[in-house]
């Protein structure tokens, strides 16, 4: 028999041989249950809750169950209370070796009844059988679970979650997130938390949850920006109003902090009005609208112009709403651009036209206004719906021709500044606002056409005289060269026909020259009228305008105000000692000096030029006569009253060829009339002629038929 304590050292012994055999099992893997040391729930979460190489692997668990397998000398168990379903036992994480039970020595010997000795271990529940199985109610089982699963705090990449401040040191900032460890961030994040301490509460982000140093790596920069942006986002659907602080200059606009993210407030989204000086908002706190969000780069857009203009919306619409034409109002000259003037009416923007400011000429609005200008303007008109508003500067004055002094009329002479100049004439500004107009015809009296944009300049003063003045249509007239006497009153006193004078070219057309000999009198001096010799192809060959040239009256007109010119009668007509000289049929040296494709000028004697046609210009080798080459030239036409000559070189050797063949042809008459008279005197000496002298008359005869049709096939000489 055996007594609890051999019993005790036979488990003992059992216990130990285990632990020998499994020297790697952790330091539970020799644990085992008796009377006096139960399993406290604790104790078995832990067992769960370790990783395997923490587990007893003495111990699995059934559904409502704790089994230890590696219990020994429970044989006073009841049978009955031994699992049934044994094979449906689900082990832990890391399920322990099981050993093979080996009976002890004295297992087969019949014990024998001990009396019961209380001992230290009588507290053991022996209602477990061998394999240490204990049962736990469902309530049992949930309230366990829940103590399990809060020792627990599952995180992710990219998580918000909150952390408690454990340490500040001088560089970074301790935080307890409940994780299996502390994870740190950088102080610099901290710097909007002036009073940070220990035992504060703040959010981060899970930025990796194991680097590969195996620390925990959280930013709280990267949460307040993902906080900023939701933030962003959400406001941007709504139209709320948010608070923003600019932070820094950068290319096109500014940096503006809203919620700890960074934004983009754009140069043109700063003001209604340009703004060039951008360093003036760094550092400002201003109030913005979100207006543009890019979800893809997360990148916001504010505007601070869009809360100005909803304000000045609301003004305009105040102001509209009140508005009358004729209505005067006080405003800031806001813009100034080459067609007129914005004006600020208090929130309200209208236009003030250039042709609306003064009642005399500008050419540009700073003429009269200046930025920032403060000055009355009547309404003209406005549009509600396009929201448009024209003012008017000159309509708080009178119209100047409704006030025209009377000092101004028909007649009287007047002092104005040239403010327009058209083809037509030129516009003199007499007073603001009252303007007359010289006619290109009202400046000179000379006939001659007169380019108003080249006599007159923008600016310059004249003296006019006030021909005709119509103030129920505004309109006046002036005359510069009514200021003077008519000269063509006392023309034939000064210029009468055949007189010499000379003159000074203004103006030169294809068909003359135009020449004023004194202001208001002038003639033209046609193209033919220049020279006797020479043809010109325009009159600019011969003068130019500016030129002094000397002319003679051929003729007077009067009532048309126009004198005919001549230049080339100053001297007497060469053309009748000519015709002797360059009769037809004389040769002369000359020289073409153009060529075209009917033919070429050439240059003879005493100046004068003559025209050969191109079939006139052939050489005797067949090649024609080119530019600048010399050559003789025979005249072929001379025209006395139409000035013309025409030469032809092809004529001088045509004509010398046809001489030889005349010479050739002379020469053979002769010869032929010489033989008839042989042949006559041989036939008075000879009374009856024999064969032979038949026969040799017969070709004398031949022989002269032959040089007749010879001289009949060569052509006469021109």
């Amino acid at each position: 028999m055996y007594d609890s304590k051999s019993l005790a050292e036979s488990n003992y012994g059992t216990q130990k041989r285990a632990t020998q055999e499994q020297p790697d099992q952790g330091f539970t893997s020799g644990l085992i249950k008796t009377k006096n040391s139960p399993l406290s729930p604790l104790t078995t979460e832990y067992l769960l809750s370790s990783p395997p190489r923490l587990k007893t692997p003495g111990f699995f668990m059934e559904e409502n169950n704790i089994i230890n397998s590696n219990a020994e000398g429970q044989e006073n168990v009841p049978a009955t209370e031994q699992p049934v379903a044994e094979a449906s036992t689900a082990t832990t994480n890391a399920p322990a070796a099981i050993t093979e039970q080996k009976p002890s020595v004295d297992e087969g010997i019949a014990q024998e009844p001990v009396a019961e000795t209380v001992a230290a271990h009588d507290d053991f529940d022996w209602t477990i059988d061998k394999r240490n199985v204990a049962s736990y109610t469902t309530e049992e089982k949930e309230k366990y679970d829940k103590v399990y699963d809060s020792t627990f705090v599952q995180i992710n990449d990219n998580e918000l979650i909150k952390g408690i401040v454990v340490g500040i040191t001088k560089t970074d900032v301790v935080l307890n997130i409940g994780f299996k460890s502390d994870g740190l961030v950088s102080l610099n994040e901290f710097r909007d938390l002036q009073n940070l301490k220990v035992g504060d509460e703040v959010e981060v982000m899970v930025i990796e949850k194991e680097d590969r140093e195996g620390h925990l790596n959280l930013s709280r920069k990267q949460a307040r920006i993902t906080r900023a942006w939701e933030r962003i986002v959400e406001i941007h659907k709504t139209g709320e109003i948010v608070t923003g602080t600019v932070t820094s200059k950068t290319k096109g606009g500014l940096i503006v902090d809203v919620f700890g993210m960074e934004t983009f407030l754009p140069g043109s989204q700063i003001d209604v009005k340009p703004v060039t000086d951008y360093d003036q908002f760094v550092g400002k706190t201003m109030e913005f609208k979100v207006v543009k969000i890019n979800e893809a780069i997360k990148n916001a857009v504010v505007s601070h112009k869009a809360l100005i203009e909803s304000d000045i919306e609301a003004q305009r619409a105040q102001i509209i709403g009140k508005l009358e034409k004729g209505q005067v109002l006080e405003g800031t000259v806001k813009n100034i651009t080459d067609f007129g003037a914005f004006m600020d009416l208090g929130g309200l923007d209208g236009l003030l036209y250039i042709t609306d400011i003064s009642w005399g000429r500008i050419n540009h609005p700073t003429e009269v206004l200046k930025l920032d200008q403060k000055i009355k303007v009547v309404v003209l008109d406005f549009d509600d719906e396009k929201k448009r508003i024209s003012l008017g500067l000159k309509q708080l004055t009178p119209h100047p021709w409704d006030v025209l002094p009377e000092n101004i009329r028909e007649g009287e002479v007047v002092k104005g500044k040239v403010v327009n100049i058209e083809d037509y004439g030129a516009f003199l500004e007499i007073l603001p606002g009252v303007e007359g107009l010289v006619h290109v015809s009202e400046i000179t009296w000379a006939n001659t056409p007169i380019n108003a944009k080249e006599f007159f300049k923008l600016g310059d003063e004249y003296e006019a005289k006030v021909v005709t003045l119509d103030k129920a249509s505004r309109k006046m007239s002036l005359s510069i060269k009514q200021l003077s006497e008519d000269p063509w009153s006392t023309i034939e006193n000064k210029f009468p026909e055949s007189s010499r004078h000379k003159g000074a070219v203004k103006n030169i057309t294809p068909y003359g020259v135009f020449v004023e000999l004194e202001p208001g009198i002038g003639g033209m001096i046609h193209i033919s009228d220049l020279s006797w010799l020479k043809r010109f192809n325009h009159p600019s060959e011969y003068t130019k305008v500016g030129e002094t040239i000397d002319v003679v009256i051929l003729g007077i007109d009067k009532e048309n105000r126009k004198l005919q010119l001549g230049h080339k009668q100053l001297e007497e007509d060469p053309w009748n000692s000519l015709q002797d000289t360059f009769a037809v049929g004389s040769v002369h040296e000359a020289t073409v000096s153009r060529k075209d494709d009917k033919g070429a000028i050439v240059q003879l004697p005493y100046g004068l030029e003559g025209f050969a046609p191109t079939r006139h210009l052939t050489k005797e080798d067949g090649k024609l006569v080119n530019a600048d080459e010399s050559a003789e030239f025979m005249v072929i036409e001379f025209d006395r009253n139409e000035k013309r000559i025409v030469v032809s070189h092809t004529r001088i050797w045509e004509q010398a060829q046809a001489q030889e063949k005349d010479a050739a042809r002379k020469e053979a008459r002769v010869e032929a009339d010489k033989t008839k008279k042989a042949v006559k005197t041989i036939q008075g000496k000879v009374e009856k002629p024999t064969l032979g002298d038949l026969g040799a008359l017969a070709q004398i005869k031949e022989k002269l038929e032959k040089e007749e049709k010879g001289a009949q096939e060569t052509p006469p000489s021109e």
